[in-house]
């Protein structure tokens, strides 16, 4: 690969995390396995230890988890929750232990505490003189969610600790497996979504509004860790597992201290199959050095700490019979083979589709209906065809040459392995998830437009595209079955009440390629109005921190596409004005001034992101010669020593102040 195609390929694969991380993050629904992320992750992570310079600080291999949902109030974390790396052989574990040995030469065998990995939502408890006082989510690792309400609810987490002390607890969220199953068949019953996994079950429950609702799930909580600045409490981690236990937390059992890396290759050997005899979901194991102290001269990298490892267990496989091949057509085209299996059980449930993923993929597997073939499982999320068996041969399955769902004739871009159905306007299948995406929680969220509704919708010829939704009336709503007048002017007032959406949802709602909703916010803080993203070339857009050549060419298509033209249209015509801003400008004090912002200050990040928007800068999130200030509270970090090095003007936080009170001239 040249220089060119890397520098490529690392924003493609930037832009392919970032959206799959608010997917998991923020939305609790993973549109990719686990084990998927990680090979995308170590991708990105390869090329730029291969190609440091092009390293930036917005790139997912320097942060934490994604934003905070909507609906809670954002909360700063006292301490800082990391993620971490992962080992996916033993090879690679021994890698790190050796790594980790190296520091303490002369010491014999290390101490380390191996747990087992739940796969559930971590979690922050603050308390104060042994009372609990705060509940929060990751988020991104130093701002999450304030979901007190919510974790008060829970049985096991207790609100008053048997000794009354000062403690932040860590620890894993979690559904039983049996419990989620339960939830599952209900759900069927009342016509309400299944959800994935444990995992996305656990989420969903725990991020309810209505904490009445979270109180009827069935969840758990395992506390894996603590901190506290009486060091006297604990030296090791398993001092610390021992005292939560005392404190009144639930703790995993099947945690062992041992010395040195066989030990822990002989657990993960035990639990990568005695797992599946558990009530709760795990998908590896954590690795953690024993002494505290330990810990503390290790330190961290961006994201990780350096004295602890993830060993993620490799996905349960199994052999089926491909009954069937479905064509599922997508919001942007994509034309997607789905495996049609003899129903087999795999990781615990029932599996009667696996992923293809494309025609190439396909063509490479060489298989076709009738195959014996392999599958395998991560996360307990949908499975993919790995190979099938030798000899079985059934020919290969033939791509398409036009569009299952509405009969054009596909087309595949150059340098790309998915075919698409470039009829936008006429493709029923394209129209129709592209009306959903719209109308859905990332996007517009329309409060009760769902496929059912859509389908209805569609059939009784009463909208074409999703701009059609603005033209409709109670009375159209009436028309449909099962629809009363009070249900009617409900999801009537829900559409009127999405005309004005911020440009950033606006832009993700348009199911642009490549586009998710931290792409879209990027853009939104560049170009004030809908216009000027219109009449934006390549070149305007690829100088946006975290652009690059794919992601400014989609959107530059996007804008000349007749059809999407003809829909924009509409959308103006029927009311709906994106706001360029979510913020009210008061003062042009910071105009043309670009701020990054880095270190711990006295208020969340995005207090000051809001200050800066009113006062008419923008921020960033890397340093760059174009940067005009570099806002640094304490701990800044690398983004203090680039500003230095490149001669930015360095503020404390006493310095905005004055600075944005329009007391400072230059």
């Amino acid at each position: 690969m040249t220089f060119d195609d890397v520098k490529s390929r690392i924003e493609e694969l930037k832009a392919i995390i970032r959206e799959n991380n608010e997917a998991y993050y923020v939305f609790d629904a993973p549109k990719i396995t686990d084990f998927e992320y990680d090979e995308l992750y170590r991708e990105l992570k390869r090329l730029e230890e291969e190609f440091p310079e092009l390293i930036t600080e917005d790139s997912p291999t320097q942060k934490v988890g994604d934003k905070t949902a909507k609906g809670f109030n954002e909360i700063q974390h006292r301490y800082r929750l990391y993620s971490l790396d992962n080992s996916n052989n033993y090879e690679d574990l021994r890698k790190w232990y050796d790594r980790v040995k190296k520091e303490y030469e002369n010491e014999p065998d290390l101490e380390l505490v191996v747990e087992l990995k739940i796969d559930g939502l971590s979690c922050a408890l603050s308390y104060e003189n042994g009372i609990l006082k705060i509940g929060a989510t990751r988020g991104n690792g130093i701002v999450g969610e304030n979901i007190t309400d919510n974790i008060k609810v829970i049985k096991s987490i207790p609100q008053k600790l048997t000794k009354p002390i000062n403690i932040e607890v860590r620890g894993e969220v979690y559904m039983p497996v049996s419990s989620f199953e339960r939830l599952n068949e209900e759900n069927i019953e009342n016509g309400q979504k299944e959800f994935a996994n444990p995992r996305n079950a656990a989420a969903g429950s725990l991020r309810q509004l209505d904490s009445k609702i979270t109180a009827k799930r069935d969840l758990h909580f395992f506390a894996y860790t603590a901190i506290s600045e009486d060091k006297n409490l604990f030296k090791t981690h398993k001092q610390a597992l021992d005292l939560l236990s005392e404190l009144g937390f639930e703790v995993n059992k099947n945690h062992k201290l041992v010395k040195g890396i066989n030990p822990v290759i002989e657990q993960c050997e035990k639990w990568e199959t005695e797992r599946f005899n558990l009530d709760y979901a795990t998908d590896g194991m954590v690795i953690k050095i024993n002494d505290i102290s330990k810990q503390n001269e290790l330190g961290y990298t961006a994201r990780a700490p350096k004295w602890a490892t993830a060993f993620k267990f490799p996905p349960e496989e199994v052999w089926t019979k491909l009954e069937g091949i479905e064509l599922s057509v997508g919001k942007t085209g994509a034309v997607t083979p789905v495996a049609l299996l003899q129903p087999v059980q795999l990781a615990g449930t029932i599996v009667k589709r696996a992923s293809l993923h494309n025609f190439d993929e396909i063509e490479r597997l060489q298989i076709n209906i009738g195959n014996e073939v392999l599958i395998k499982k991560a996360a307990e999320i949908i499975p993919k065809v790995i190979r099938k068996r030798e000899n079985d041969d059934f020919g290969i399955y033939k791509a398409p040459e036009y569009c299952p769902a509405c009969g054009t004739k596909l087309i595949k871009p150059e340098g790309e392995v998915v075919l698409y159905c470039p009829n936008t306007l006429g493709c029923p299948s394209q129209i129709k998830g592209k009306i959903e995406y719209w109308a859905s929680k990332e996007a517009m969220d329309i409060d009760g437009i769902g496929s059912s509704i859509v389908d209805k919708l569609w059939e009784k010829g009463l909208i074409k595209d999703f701009a059609d939704l603005y033209k409709l009336t109670i009375d159209d709503f009436m028309t449909l079955d099962l629809i009363k007048e009070k249900s009617a002017d409900n999801l009537y007032s829900a559409i009127q009440n999405s005309k004005t959406p911020t440009m950033t949802k606006f832009l993700t709602a348009l199911s642009i390629k490549l586009i998710g909703k931290e792409t879209a916010d990027l853009i939104a803080n560049e170009f004030p109005t809908l216009e000027d993203i219109k009449n934006a070339k390549i070149e305007n857009l690829i100088q946006i921190d975290g652009i690059g050549d794919k992601v400014a060419k989609s959107i530059v298509e996007f804008f000349n596409d007749e059809n999407n033209k003809i829909v924009l249209e509409k959308l103006e015509e029927y009311g709906v004005k994106p706001q360029g801003s979510a913020f009210e400008k008061i003062s042009n004090i910071f105009e043309g001034k670009t701020f990054v912002i880095t270190g711990t200050l006295s208020k969340p990040r995005n207090f000051f992101e809001e200050q800066i928007k009113k006062l008419g800068g923008k921020t960033s999130s890397s340093v760059s010669k174009k940067t005009s200030y570099v806002l640094a509270g304490e701990n800044p970090g690398s983004k203090f020593d680039k500003a230095s090095t490149l001669g930015v003007i360095i503020l404390t936080e006493r310095d905005f102040q004055v600075l944005s009170e329009g007391k400072i001239n230059e």
